[in-house]
């Protein structure tokens, strides 16, 4: 059976789509090569608040569009907030979690740097701050990702989480908070990191990042 990758790309209000973050690095085209099916949607370009991508990608897990076994999720930068929901939100459907160079929430100075960048681009005082608040990842809190990796009896064991650090760490992909992730569930397992990969310093980063994608989606 082929496995079934569901990638969610980063970005907020900043006009980050798929085909920037997945496509055009040429991550997409990586992992169908490894023989993996791949699904990228676009995320919302001006969320209100999270659940507007939790229920669009919610709603590909629960219709069974893409089948009837549960998939890998890959939460990329904000998009692990969205990750994170789904496997809250979608138990059954995501069968493992991966969340890679996650963006610090939590940090007052980050969030307001952030703050300023939302209104700059139009979103409203009340939008911004909705979509900012959080605990270590913005939109979850800690219990909901202590609650991941949980054991769930012998038809589930806890869910299997991978976290991927950005290397070099950045203002807004900072180190403490994979150190928080693997804190909070501490069953997950830290994977090799490297530069997000809309940042011009990935390209030589793309092979290692789609092997150590596919073999965790192939629960290696």
């Amino acid at each position: 059976m082929v496995g079934l990758v569901l990638l969610v790309h980063g970005g907020l209000w900043d006009g980050t789509d798929a085909e920037l973050f997945w496509y055009r690095p040429g991550i997409v085209a990586g992992l169908e090569g490894a023989g993996l099916k791949v699904v990228a949607p676009d995320r919302a370009r001006r969320p209100v608040d999270w659940a507007q991508d939790v229920v669009s990608f919610g709603g590909l897990l629960s219709s069974g569009v893409l089948g009837a076994e549960p998939v890998t999720v890959v939460g990329a930068s904000n998009g692990c907030t969205v990750a994170a929901l789904l496997a809250v939100e979608f138990p059954e459907a995501v069968g493992r979690l991966l969340l890679a160079w996650p963006a610090t929430g939590g940090d007052p100075e980050v969030s307001a740097r952030a703050r300023v960048g939302l209104l700059e681009r139009g979103a409203s005082g009340v939008v911004a701050d909705g979509l900012l608040a959080g605990e270590t990842l913005r939109g979850v809190t800690d219990a909901h990702l202590v609650s991941l990796g949980e054991y769930r009896g012998p038809w589930r064991p806890g869910l299997p989480v991978g976290v991927l650090p950005s290397v070099p760490e950045n203002p807004s992909h900072q180190r403490k908070t994979v150190d928080a992730l693997l804190r909070l569930m501490p069953s997950a397992i830290e994977l090799p990191g490297c530069p997000e990969p809309p940042r011009p310093d990935f390209g030589p980063h793309r092979d290692r990042l789609v092997a150590t994608l596919a073999a965790f989606a192939g629960g290696g």
